[in-house]
């Protein structure tokens, strides 16, 4: 039994411990703010902020073809044909390059009249559709903008009734996003490191890393938690030595051209210079250094 009681108070005293471990450290205003464990001697917090500027590697348009005839089933099928050994050839280029989606819509198109005012009106009646437009659109995804010029090319040789604006975005892969991070980790470094210097001091060991950049906005003089905006970015050259340039995949292996395809000598006649533009890439990260 008095084993059971003890338990019971043991219980009973750690509750408000746990309720206080969930509660925030202090409040915003508070007279007294009680620091971080690191800063129980004399540190450095450092954010390491880095902006650079990488190609593009997504690009994205779309074509339409338009047929008319007088049944919608014929209008859809001539629609379908024009754009079936197009997709074929890009197709054959790899889902890992360039992906490929189309569709055919088909809408009637009715008898037109002038009314008694002289205005140009369609019937809007069953009985009086006098035939069906289709238009069959290729939406194309180069996810290798080295092949870009020759698939837009390739469909502008194709003739398509109208043709889409290049689209242009960035994906950051997973090589880039952890080149970058080291790069403002090193930018952390370089500041602290400057900074010591310059107040005549020198850096010790590390406390905290924190590849957020959260540990480093704490602010204990203002109340914490605090956070705020850091300074200006330090620009890094888009260069890793683990992405070596590598040529241009080559063209999808020759095969029967079936009717409507392109020719090499079309192909080659309609190419446009397409370069992906640049786009920005941030990241940040904070390290704390012990002071000597």
């Amino acid at each position: 039994m008095n084993r059971l009681i003890a338990a019971a108070l043991a219980a009973a005293m750690a509750a408000p411990a746990v309720a206080a471990a969930q509660t925030p450290p202090a409040t915003i205003g508070e007279r007294y703010i009680p620091a971080p464990w690191w800063m129980r001697e004399p540190v450095i917090a450092s954010i390491g902020q880095v902006r650079t500027q990488v190609p593009a590697n997504r690009a994205g348009f779309s074509a339409s073809f338009q047929s008319i005839d007088r049944t919608a089933a014929d209008a859809s099928r001539k629609a379908a044909d024009q754009i079936r050994a197009l997709s074929q050839a890009l197709a054959a280029y790899g889902v890992d390059v360039v992906r490929v989606e189309t569709t055919v819509s088909t809408r009637p198109l009715y008898d037109q009249y002038r009314d008694e005012g002289g205005v140009l009106r369609d019937n809007a009646r069953a009985d009086q559709i006098e035939r069906y437009q289709a238009d069959a659109t290729i939406s194309v995804t180069v996810r290798d903008t080295r092949v870009l010029e020759r698939v837009y090319a390739t469909v502008v040789a194709s003739q398509p009734t109208s043709i889409g604006q290049v689209g242009f975005n960035l994906e950051p892969d997973n090589a880039v996003k952890t080149w970058l991070q080291g790069e403002a980790v090193k930018d952390a470094a370089a500041r602290a490191r400057a900074a010591a210097s310059n107040a005549g001091a020198s850096l010790g060991g590390v406390k905290v890393i924190d590849p957020t950049g959260r540990a480093c906005e704490t602010d204990v003089l203002a109340g914490w938690p605090a956070y705020g905006s850091g300074g200006l970015a330090t620009d890094v050259d888009f260069q890793p030595a683990f992405v070596p340039p590598s040529a241009p995949p080559p063209p999808p292996s020759p095969v029967a051209r079936q009717r409507g395809a392109p020719s090499e000598e079309q192909i080659e006649s309609a190419r446009l210079a397409l370069q992906p533009p640049l786009r920005e890439l941030t990241d940040q990260a904070c390290v704390v250094y012990g002071l000597n």
